[in-house]
């Protein structure tokens, strides 16, 4: 059976190198460009007919900018749609890198720690920055819940700090391994059909098939739940809490 892993290994198609920094084209690179390209033409042609009775695809992108509408409006409020294009973006690409790694032959591109990694790093800098732009030092007050007792704050600041540390570590591991998880048991699955042939090769493949539309979900959820924790952050450095 083949590894369950090989399809996460990346083989530069095209070597570049720039100043010693590695840029080589590989298969991840191509992807987000796939990604983005199709993110860019959903969009357009969803916006650019704006037609009084909406087609399909612009009732697509309506729905998509009311759903992300609500999530920010839910957790920033309504001082937070300054940060739309930003948080639409993510949601966007990270749904549709989901979304696209499911097609046979492709590949995720959440599924490398690296982008996640990067993504939320860049997300918690940007909650930290807007804090201190907001707040100056009163943004330290974030350490302290409202209502601590003074004696309590000593024990409490230190498990704040952890606490706000432990953000873009866990925004990024639950993304990768979520996405990693569920393409190497597809893997291993399919690759006992394969293995079972004919006589009990139906019995993986089952689970193949229901376990594909239940990563389809968790694509969605996913996406969903890195977006949700990246306005709660922000929301959090603009109204300390």
């Amino acid at each position: 059976m083949e590894d369950p892993l090989h399809p996460f290994e990346l083989h530069n198609f095209l070597p570049l190198s720039f100043f010693g920094l590695d840029i080589s084209v590989n298969k991840a690179v191509l992807m987000m460009w796939v990604v983005v390209g199709l993110v860019t033409l959903l969009l357009m042609k969803a916006g650019g007919a704006r037609a009084l009775v909406p087609s399909k695809l612009q009732s697509l992108g309506e729905l998509l900018v009311d759903f992300i509408r609500g999530i920010i409006q839910d957790t920033m409020g309504a001082s937070g749609m300054r940060y739309f294009p930003l948080i639409s973006a993510l949601f966007l690409f990270i749904l549709f890198s989901n979304l696209v790694g499911l097609i046979p032959g492709s590949y995720t591109i959440t599924s490398q720690i690296i982008v996640t990694g990067v993504f939320a790093v860049g997300v918690y800098l940007l909650s930290l920055i807007i804090g201190f732009q907001l707040h100056g030092a009163k943004f330290f007050g974030i350490l302290v819940p409202p209502g601590t007792p003074g004696w309590l704050l000593p024990l409490m600041i230190p498990i704040e700090l952890i606490s706000q540390l432990a953000r873009p570590i866990s925004l990024a591991v639950r993304l990768f391994a979520n996405m990693t998880a569920g393409h190497v048991i597809l893997g291993v699955l399919f690759g006992l059909t394969i293995a079972g042939g004919l006589m009990i090769g139906w019995l993986p493949f089952s689970f193949t098939i229901a376990l594909y539309g239940l990563e389809v979900g968790i694509a969605f959820i996913q996406a969903y739940i890195f977006t949700v924790l990246t306005c709660v952050y922000i929301g959090d450095a603009m109204h300390l809490h």
